[in-house]
């Protein structure tokens, strides 16, 4: 399939009349026309296409439909067919009253070149551009991020299933790409008998011997697909199909293979306390979605799937400015909250890990914040403390000293001591001077180890509040200077009712992972695999801004919740 940029068709004189006749005062497609028709081009999709072949859609329609799609949640085949029903979809994508449409097919094969080709938040990017370019967005002001749980498309599978559904995928994709070969591994009417319908708890034995012995069976399966494919005289490309690859990770993660006294092998069901077990970071879930992870939040939440990061402008206007629109005559906002990043991972990785990248891209594309409000899972010292020299403020509350005596609120924590950090030096509550100061590197990060001597703590009276080490001395690690001073200030804003009040901001960040949960299903993924995923996710908030800009500008603010008929009497009434 080959691509000639055109970009969007220009719009039939018929289809805009009877457009207009049917809507006179616009619909959300018409307006994403209108006014947003230079965001949908084909030249930043010219790398996922050939240059010979047949000409396909314009990528700049399919994008544009796929965005609409995303506005109203619909499904591949409900898009292609409102494509053709919908008189405020024909004008948005230029096409005539008479146009057929086109296969619902067409939606998948343009998402899977996009994910392929790593394109996926091309329209996303050029949408938040746009906006920026139009004054609706831009740097130093205020943005808030959040993060919410995605569960993966596909079924939750224990340990005993996950054994036998991946023998069973290795099985299928062999059955199609090498059937004379697998017939001459294997009994096929046996495994047929065994691996036909897919493996389900619910239809497995009651008993643990009896599940033990079946985790056996396909254990013993799986090695033997395993070992024949990797076998001398195996072609080497059978070994390379992907189904295969994920049996042979399967089984290594599930089992264990030991040779006994006699030199018998014997297959043995992994133990966390004994042969050990993969970590979540690296444990596959599903032979179907190998990106998907294993994840939980608390004690209420437990999920397998993904995370999904999302930020958004949260200004407001300044009084006197909106005094100034109002005298002009000129709309006054409120400004709509648009959604400037948004960054998917797998569901291990924690929060802290992906504040530093939405920081950089927001940065790389001129709308870095001046301030940046997030919850406590995503700041660290060191990130503050980065954010600060780049003119980024992190509102956010830092984790307390998380050190005994802090913990105990009795004894000497670490704001007790004086530290001189022109001499070196660090002087206790009962005035004693360290005699060591020694810079390491912990973790990966650097740190200052402070040590008092033996002798002034061995006879201090105060021992018993300052440290219970067996060595006898109080030793404090702290961070470099400007790490450490960071950190102490912080610590002592937070805990102060003006803090609270400017922190309340945050919250409001909930209410777009809500309303994108409404109008996207945010937090199921569509499709299988961390690049379509991803995908989704741009395509979502792309939608998401688009119904944002809608109601700025049709002058309809976004829906609230709706009062009762007594709470607006008791208005009334007050009024």
């Amino acid at each position: 399939m080959s691509l000639q940029p055109k970009g969007l068709p220009e719009i039939p004189e018929q289809t805009a009349a009877v457009a207009r006749a049917a809507f006179p005062r616009g619909s959300l497609p018409m307006r994403v026309r209108d006014r947003l028709a230079e965001v949908f081009a084909d030249e930043p999709f010219t790398g996922a296409f050939g240059v010979r072949g047949a000409p396909g859609m314009a990528p700049a329609v399919l994008s544009l439909v796929t965005v609409l799609q995303f506005v109203e949640n619909l499904t591949d085949r409900q898009a292609a067919a409102m494509a053709v029903r919908a008189i405020d979809w024909k004008y948005a994508i230029g096409a005539e009253l008479t146009a057929t449409g086109f296969d619902p097919s067409v939606l998948a094969r343009f998402r899977a070149r996009l994910a392929q080709h790593g394109l996926e938040r091309v329209v996303f990017d050029r949408l938040v551009d746009h906006c920026r370019d139009a004054g609706l967005v831009g740097a130093g002001g205020k943005q808030r991020t959040d993060a919410t749980h995605v569960i993966s498309a596909v079924r939750d599978l224990n340990r005993l299933e996950l054994a036998g559904e991946s023998v069973r995928t290795a099985l299928e994709a062999l059955a199609v790409a090498a059937p004379a070969w697998l017939a001459d591994q294997i009994d096929v009417a046996e495994f047929a008998h065994r691996y036909g319908p897919r493996v389900n708890g619910w239809t497995m034995p009651s008993s643990q011997v009896k599940r033990e012995k079946l985790s056996q069976v396909f254990a013993q399966d799986g090695y033997a697909i395993v070992r024949a494919a990797y076998d001398a005289a195996a072609p080497v490309w059978i070994r390379e199909v992907e189904a295969v690859q994920i049996l042979r990770q399967v089984l290594v993660q599930t089992y264990y293979v030991r040779t006994d006294a006699r030199g018998r092998e014997v297959i043995t069901k992994r133990d966390a306390d004994n042969e050990g077990v993969p970590s979540g970071r690296r444990r596959l879930a599903s032979p179907y979605d190998t990106d998907a992870r294993w994840a939980a939040k608390g004690d209420d939440l437990f999920w397998c799937g993904y995370k999904v990061h999302l930020t958004e402008t949260c200004d407001t206007t300044p009084e006197a400015e909106a005094e100034a629109e109002a005298e002009a005559g000129r709309r006054v906002g409120p400004w709509p909250n648009l959604i400037t990043d948004v960054h998917t991972t797998d569901a291990t990785v924690p929060d802290v890990k992906a504040t530093a990248g939405i920081q950089r891209r927001l940065a790389d594309r001129g709308l870095a914040p001046g301030e940046h409000y997030l919850d406590s899972g995503y700041p660290s010292a060191d990130l503050v403390t980065a954010a600060a020299k780049r003119g980024i403020i992190m509102v956010t509350p830092l984790l307390a000293d998380q050190s005994p005596q802090a913990r105990a609120a009795e004894g000497f924590a670490k704001n007790a001591f004086r530290i001189d950090w022109t001499t070196r030096t660090v002087r206790c509550p009962e005035g004693h001077t360290s005699t060591g100061w020694h810079p390491v590197t912990q973790h990966g990060r650097d740190a200052i180890v402070i040590e008092f001597a033996k002798s002034d703590c061995g006879t201090c009276p105060v021992k018993d509040r300052c440290t219970n080490a067996a060595r006898g001395n109080r030793m404090l690690t702290l961070r470099p200077q400007d790490i450490h001073e960071t950190t102490v200030r912080a610590r002592a804003e937070q805990d102060t009712p003006a803090w609270r009040t400017r922190y309340a901001l945050r919250a409001g960040i909930e209410g777009t992972v809500n309303q994108a949960l409404d109008i996207t299903g945010i937090r199921r993924a569509r499709y299988r695999g961390l690049p379509k995923t991803r995908l989704q996710h741009a395509f979502s908030a792309t939608a998401l801004n688009v119904v944002r800009l809608h109601a700025y500008w049709s002058d309809q603010p976004l829906r609230r919740v709706r009062t009762s008929r007594l709470e607006r009497l008791a208005y009334q009434l007050t009024a």
